[in-house]
């Protein structure tokens, strides 16, 4: 009788090691050419658009988040969410250190699990790759409405992009040409 039940709580373990090996949650995707970006288990990964094993980009504690590449494809903004903050932040399309370009206060509603989503949502790139769109909750009196934000990559602060959309709306990004 030990050996049926030793039998059957291995080949349940090993059932179950398989499942979790199978198990794969991609999120919040981006294209640039022949590049594909994605959230995996929180880091950012790339991969070819035809396949092939994904090259992870990222490794801090953190969430990595909202991935866009630059128009040309060598940088990839994203929201971060380290340290309980959660930031706009820059890498090279190739992976290396994440540069942070915003600085805001930390929010009661900033968790990526809230249904509007964290503070500071990576949106795009300006037409010249010197800025980041980004939209943002810090300055709103209401957590659900968030403004649209520029973050250049120079340091400077950031500043009101102007819309013609209402305040708090989501703006998608278009897919670079």
């Amino acid at each position: 009788m030990k050996k049926i039940l030793t039998c059957v709580l291995l080949f349940g373990g090993t059932l179950s090691l398989k499942a979790q090996q199978e198990a794969r949650l991609l999120r919040f995707p981006t294209v640039h050419g022949n590049q594909v970006a994605f959230t995996y288990a929180g880091d950012l990964y790339v991969v070819a658009s035809t396949g092939g094993v994904a090259r992870r980009i990222t490794s801090h504690p953190g969430y990595e988040m909202f991935a866009r590449f630059s128009h040309d494809g060598k940088s990839i903004a994203f929201t971060g969410q380290y340290d309980g903050n959660t930031e706009v932040f820059v890498i090279p399309a190739t992976g290396g250190e994440p540069k942070r370009i915003t600085y805001t206060p930390t929010l009661g509603r900033d968790d990526v699990a809230d249904r509007m989503g964290p503070n500071n949502i990576v949106m795009g790139w300006t037409p010249d790759d010197k800025s980041v769109i980004y939209r943002g909750r810090g300055t709103s009196f209401n957590p659900f409405k968030g403004k649209v934000y520029l973050a250049p990559l120079n340091g400077d602060l950031s500043q009101n992009c102007p819309s013609p959309l209402p305040p708090g709306f989501l703006i998608m990004p278009m897919a670079p040409k």
